[in-house]
């Protein structure tokens, strides 16, 4: 997402999972992991440097908690809290104002959507370059990063509410307390709360990946200083640490939606958090016109310092060159082939391991705990991990690129396949299907639409993963690196180049994945 797109699938995001759902089964698998570790530290299969012992990361935490942690710790946290309280007041204001005002909707929401599309990563260097590396760029990422599923989530709350209700509210003359209090919130409130979780996953991720990048205190700091010294049982602390609350920040979340919602909720669908808006009319054109003529004009009178924000002539003129005279089109076709290599390497071993543990209760009671704890761990905590593993080169980046397409396909798989009608089960031996009739008849049309929910937000995590993997690994060609090396140059232009051509590549994705599914699955949409 990396929490980082704009929410666009049916998918709806497993609860968090607790080991107390399977009993004693569900530490099985961690502790045989804990022994071959033990094992293989012992024995010294792999080097100490690499692979540190538990003992070591036991007694490492010991004096690195108190130490180093209890200080940073709560500088990450209070970051976090800052930027929940400001996104979520900034998405619940847009969110209604979109969603009650039909105007404001026609005006704004799509230019709010082109900005929704593009990953909060993107905006990282030339945030630096405007803001500095301070506070202030901390927030911002973090703000833009959670305004945007509590906007589009609200606004979807405010326009599922039946129009007979609004109807029935104005014939009985209710007061706009009232109304608000009886009509608005109660409709809304599924969707915000589930706008704010998945706001508060990429808000997390977005955090510790800006403070990989750019940052002297919290989390994101002490695992990029314990890379650097390679001190790898430090990393493994962090890790441990950041997954622990990223596991508790979402059990909150989920206590609070259980008390405050005591009736049934909707069932989120991707049309229903889609803008309908008409672009064959000139409305949803004025905004960003409005904006780019203002650039323009104000570049032109001396509004804006061009050396941060140059005029979008340049900015074209520098797109237009880099791809035609070959730079900008080869970091493009580096990042492009690393985002393609890492999906198509993720998404194998996602839809493998979906399948079995959709498929075999007793792999999914055994291997989901450990999965989903390993889900809790924002995205870009294991990057330093991985880099000490597979070094500095394009296997990192690939590698990394792989675990962020993984786990929305593994979701996705063993959502589609657990949730078999049981009915149709007994038909299949009833009829006594082959094992190719079950799965070409049974299997694979009720398990196609959530796996393309899954492709979809796997592509978009692999393409903001691969940029994310250049920030941190700038060597090579790749769009993110040369953003990174543009902002030290304080080349804006480059920077916004990259940032365009970024969000071009992400609403193709989109789209083909659109197109390939309503091929594959015509019979949805008849």
């Amino acid at each position: 997402m990396i929490p980082q797109q704009a929410p666009r699938t049916g998918a709806v995001s497993p609860l968090p999972y607790r080991f107390s759902d399977t009993g004693y089964s569900a530490w099985l698998v961690p502790l045989l992991l804990l022994a071959v570790w033990w094992l293989a530290s012992r024995h010294q299969w792999m080097s100490e440097q690499i692979l540190p012992s538990p003992l070591t990361v036991a007694s490492g935490a010991l004096t690195f908690i108190p130490e180093e942690l209890l200080h940073q710790l709560p500088i990450s946290l209070a970051r976090l809290f800052i930027g929940l309280g400001g996104g979520i007041l900034c998405g619940l204001l847009l969110g209604c104002l979109f969603g009650l005002h039909r105007r404001s909707h026609s005006l704004f929401m799509p230019l709010f959507t082109v900005v929704a599309q593009i990953p909060t990563l993107a905006w990282i260097p030339l945030l630096m370059l405007l803001l500095g590396i301070g506070e202030a760029l901390k927030l911002a990422v973090l703000i833009k990063s959670i305004t945007v599923p509590v906007t589009l989530y609200t606004c979807a709350g405010i326009q599922q509410t039946p129009q007979k209700l609004y109807e029935m509210a104005r014939s009985l003359r209710l007061p706009p307390t009232l109304f608000l209090r009886r009509l608005i919130i109660p409709t809304m409130l599924p969707y915000v709360m589930t706008g704010i979780r998945l706001a508060f996953s990429q808000g997390w991720v977005s955090l510790i990946a800006v403070e990989l990048l750019a940052s002297s205190e919290g989390l994101g700091y002490l695992l990029v200083q314990s890379r650097q010294l390679f001190m790898l049982d430090f990393v493994f602390v962090c890790i441990l640490i950041i997954g622990l609350c990223g596991y508790v920040g979402e059990r909150l979340l989920l206590r609070l939606e259980q008390r405050w919602i005591h009736w049934p909720a909707p069932v989120l669908g991707r049309d229903s958090l889609s803008p309908s808006v008409a672009f064959t009319s000139l409305t949803p054109w004025y905004a960003p016109l409005t904006l780019l003529l203002l650039w323009s004009v104000g570049s032109q009178l001396g509004w804006f310092n061009t050396a941060f924000l140059p005029a979008p002539q340049h900015v074209v003129e520098t797109l237009v060159n880099g791809l035609t005279q070959g730079d900008l089109l080869t970091d493009l076709l580096a990042s492009l082939t690393r985002a393609l290599q890492g999906f198509l390497l993720g998404s194998l071993l996602g839809i493998a391991a979906g399948a079995l543990l959709g498929g075999l209760p007793l792999a999914d009671r055994l291997f989901n705990p450990l999965l989903s704890a390993v889900r809790s761990v924002a995205l870009f905590a294991w990057l330093p991990l991985i880099t000490a593993w597979f070094g500095l080169d394009d296997t990192s980046k690939v590698v990394f690129v792989s675990v962020a397409a993984f786990f929305p396909l593994l979701l996705a798989t063993r959502q589609g396949i657990a949730q078999l009608p049981p009915t149709l089960r007994e038909a299949t031996y009833v009829l006594r299907l082959s094992p190719y009739r079950i799965l070409s008849k049974l299997v694979l049309p009720s398990v196609m639409p959530p796996v393309f929910s899954g492709l979809r937000l796997a592509l978009m995590h692999a393409w903001t993963g691969a940029i994310g993997a250049e920030y941190f690994i700038p060597s090579g060609a790749g769009l993110g690196g040369m953003m990174i090396r543009a902002q030290q140059l304080l080349a804006s232009d480059r920077i916004i180049a990259g940032v365009v051509l970024i969000a071009l590549v992400a609403a193709l994705f989109s789209r083909l994945i659109t197109f390939a599914e309503r091929r594959l699955t015509a019979w949805r949409f008849q």
